[in-house]
């Protein structure tokens, strides 16, 4: 009983401590940005904001949850497991935080994975589901990107390089997946070695059985994502495209033009700055990359308001909506272990 309570508080303390190290890192790049931009004005600026803009972008960033939820829980339903959208939402918040205090935004997939085995999938099957997911999230920056910056050409010299590592990445997950589906002899064999080597751990017995399952879940997914190619791109279209648009709604209550199509190309290589494991959450990371893209189009006294009033509703909001769904899950992981 100690013993549990004791690991209680230092999943606490960890959580405690990330999120911390994750504000303070934010609040320095907003305090760095305010300053080159002149502070004054800027607290002028956000006081005079139009909160009605204020509260779409609000909206805006709650609906990529309820979307995201959405094609999670169509996903399942591919993998032959059907979840209910409390669940699926549950999760989608509860990653949402983990993500936002570990180095990268694919942090929450793990905790993701397990809300759903605990649901009943097996760990195989729900990490094909997250791995489906950022492959959709992946294909999508990268079709928009390319469209984007056919249109933004000052844009081309940063995003093609953030495009162009992205791309290399991109494909070799793709070279990975492809020989676990094409060629899952080379598998069994890589298998077989590290077990007459370790003896046979029991880990690797359920580390193969989880492998297999990955790969018959993951096929499944791939059929019926080609059959429903229609839903599944529209749901990931729905959820970036709710998030991108939060600055311009903000930039239309700050009084300026919403510059939709620069901002959006500019949100989407934030996206994929996002997934590299650099600072907690991207924090201070982010920001900064934030100031500089828009910098190209936006006036220097709205730059500081921007970002600060961005990142509270995108990442903040993230935290504090996503820490009581965290926290109930990582409870009720301890409880029944």
């Amino acid at each position: 009983m100690f013993g549990e309570e004791n690991l209680s508080f230092n999943l606490r303390d960890e959580r405690l401590k990330a999120v911390l190290l994750a504000t303070l890192m934010s609040l320095a790049a907003m305090v760095i940005i305010l300053k080159f931009t002149n502070t004054n004005i800027s607290w002028s600026m956000i006081s005079q904001i139009d909160s009605k803009f204020l509260l779409l972008g609000l909206i805006l960033h709650m609906l990529s949850w309820i979307f995201y939820a959405l094609r999670l829980r169509l996903l399942a339903s591919f993998a032959g497991h059907k979840i209910s959208f409390r669940l699926s939402l549950k999760s989608t918040l509860a990653s949402n935080f983990l993500a936002a205090i570990t180095p990268s935004s694919v942090g929450g997939e793990p905790l993701r994975i397990k809300i759903l085995a605990d649901d009943g999938m097996s760990y195989g099957s729900a990490a094909a589901v997250a791995v489906g997911e950022r492959l959709l999230d992946s294909l999508f920056f990268v079709a928009a990107l390319a469209f984007s910056l056919i249109f933004t050409s000052f844009f081309t010299g940063f995003g093609l390089r953030i495009g162009a590592i992205f791309l290399v990445l991109l494909i070799l997950l793709l070279t990975f997946l492809w020989e676990l589906f094409v060629r899952p002899d080379r598998i069994a064999r890589l298998m077989r070695w590290a077990k007459r080597k370790t003896g046979n751990r029991p880990f690797l017995v359920f580390l193969e059985q989880e492998i297999w399952l990955f790969r018959e879940a993951g096929i499944e997914l791939a059929k019926e994502t080609l059959r429903r190619t229609p839903m599944v791109v529209a749901l990931t279209i729905l959820i970036w495209m709710s998030d991108f648009l939060v600055p311009s709604a903000l930039l239309v209550g700050m009084g300026a033009k919403p510059s939709f199509l620069l901002s959006i190309t500019a949100q989407i290589i934030l996206a994929i700055i996002g997934l590299l494991p650099l600072t907690p959450g991207g924090s201070g990371v982010t920001e900064l990359s934030m100031s500089y893209l828009y910098s190209m189009f936006v006036a220097p006294t709205l730059l500081g308001p921007l970002v600060m009033l961005w990142r509270i509703i995108t990442y903040f909001s993230n935290i504090v909506v996503g820490a009581a769904f965290a926290g109930a899950s990582i409870n009720y992981m301890r409880k029944r272990r």
